[in-house]
């Protein structure tokens, strides 16, 4: 069990000062004692203090929560390239540690706000009560319940004091960034800061992920291979949250099974959020790999909707209608397509083979026909090609925008990648996609599956 976290503004922010100066200075100490060294044992030391930063930044941020945690969540999908190659898995990994492993707070800090929300009772809500959390994230910790109906559920409460506390990190987080700068030159951190605020203020309100929630469950209900847990709305709150309890393996075993099962698993992770921006037009912004379950009757299991958009259905179908056009090798399509949507603030300064080719290069792994296996280091180097400032597009990037409606599709399209990435999994990604912009029949016997639950087959 953990301490509580600091929550008033003063022990956050020195908490955050503290975490920046001590590594900053560590950092240019190996710096300059690498001017001193060989190309080989350079590398090796930068490669020693990225571990030692990545621990550190697991230990502070994950203790702290709220916004500092999701600062670490999101860096573990980040592809650290100023660090030697050898050691960007383990690295990436240690952060993903705040993605699973966060240390739950005991229940004697969490049980007066459950109380006090549910304005009831513990004995007339739950029959049994785990006071030990099995899970616990950056904004709040789940336990195991079992209602007065004998349903068993998962209980989602935020931690008290966390609205507050995350108000100082949105503050505040700008201090850890020239750190971030240092590991991952490429990354754009006026891009991470915005998505840090618009994701957070959603997540506080679990009212808000239940109407989300809900409505997933009601549309994938009774679907042969992917299974969202049902919301117990009676018993929710605007800091808990009430569901149906699932078992399953987590991402971290699923990652070391046979590779059918693991290309199986990717599959239906791929048709899961393809499928509900198509069917749905509800562009999921969190599909990471925390929020996947492998259930023992073979479905999956999804988690977690607090950020969450309903696209409009002129919007989807134009961006439909762009993916069509990059798939045919259309450049004047691909230009009107990028204008029309709002990609482009000043259309005429940009050459429309230029911008095909740029999204060619940046969406390969999904539109070039044919099967293709990905890995953590296919995954860099794409990402290097088509968004770091080494990018033969950087250019037209910086003269580029992303239109709100688009900001949760293209964040889904890339965790989905860096999942798909992390897990080695192999598919003709181009056939599936074609299935989703495209309206191609199925190329898959899950494919079948679940065109016949959508009534397409």
């Amino acid at each position: 069990m953990a301490d509580s976290p600091p929550t008033s503004r003063i022990a956050r922010t020195r908490r955050f000062g503290g975490l920046v100066a001590g590594q900053g200075i560590r950092w240019a100490g190996t710096q300059a004692a690498n001017r001193l060294r060989s190309d080989e044992k350079a590398d090796a030391a930068t490669g020693e203090r990225a571990a030692a930063t990545a621990r550190e930044l697991v230990k502070q941020l994950g203790q702290m929560r709220g916004a500092a945690m999701k600062i670490g969540q999101v860096l573990s999908t980040v592809d650290f390239t100023a660090i030697p190659e050898s050691e960007r898995e383990e690295f990436k990994q240690t952060l993903a540690t705040l993605r699973d492993d966060v240390p739950p707070l005991p229940f004697n800090k969490v049980e007066k706000l459950l109380k006090d929300e549910l304005g009831e009772k513990l004995s007339d809500v739950f029959s049994e009560f785990d006071e030990e959390a099995f899970a616990a994230a950056s904004i709040g910790q789940v336990h195991k319940a079992t209602t007065t109906e004998g349903k068993r559920v998962a209980v989602k409460i935020q931690y008290p004091g966390i609205a507050e506390a995350v108000e100082t990190d949105l503050r505040n987080m700008q201090m850890v960034f020239p750190l971030v700068k240092r590991l991952a030159p490429g990354l754009d951190v006026k891009a991470l800061a915005t998505e840090l605020r618009e994701r957070i203020a959603d997540e506080l309100d679990y009212e808000v992920e239940a109407q989300n929630h809900r409505a997933m469950a009601r549309a994938w209900r009774d679907h042969p291979f992917v299974h969202v847990p049902a919301v117990d709305t009676g018993r929710s709150r605007r800091r808990v949250l009430v569901t149906e309890l699932l078992i399953g393996r987590r991402f971290e075993e699923i990652k070391r099974l046979p590779e059918a099962e693991r290309d199986r698993f990717g599959e239906i992770v791929f048709r899961f959020f393809f499928g509900t921006l198509k069917h749905l037009r509800r562009a999921a912004g969190d599909p990471h790999p925390g929020n996947y379950l492998l259930l023992d009757d073979g479905r999956v299991g999804f988690l977690d909707f607090g950020l969450m958009r309903v696209v409009d259905a002129d919007y989807l179908e134009g961006e439909r209608a762009l993916a069509q056009a990059v798939e045919r090798g259309d450049a004047q399509a691909v230009f009107a397509g990028l204008s029309t949507l709002g990609y482009l603030p000043q259309p005429d300064t940009f050459d429309p083979e230029r911008l095909l080719a740029q999204i060619q290069t940046a969406g390969e792994w999904y539109l070039e026909p044919g099967f293709r296996r990905l890995t953590p280091q296919y995954v860099g180097d794409l990402l290097d090609r088509s968004s770091s400032p080494r990018s033969a597009f950087f250019e037209e990037m910086r003269r580029e925008t992303i239109p709100p409606q688009a900001l949760l599709i293209r964040r889904m399209e890339g965790l989905v990648l860096s999942t798909l990435g992390e897990l080695r999994a192999g598919a003709d990604w181009s056939g599936l996609g074609s299935e989703y912009w495209g309206d191609a029949p199925p190329s898959t016997p899950l494919g079948v599956q679940d065109a016949r639950f959508w009534g397409l087959a």
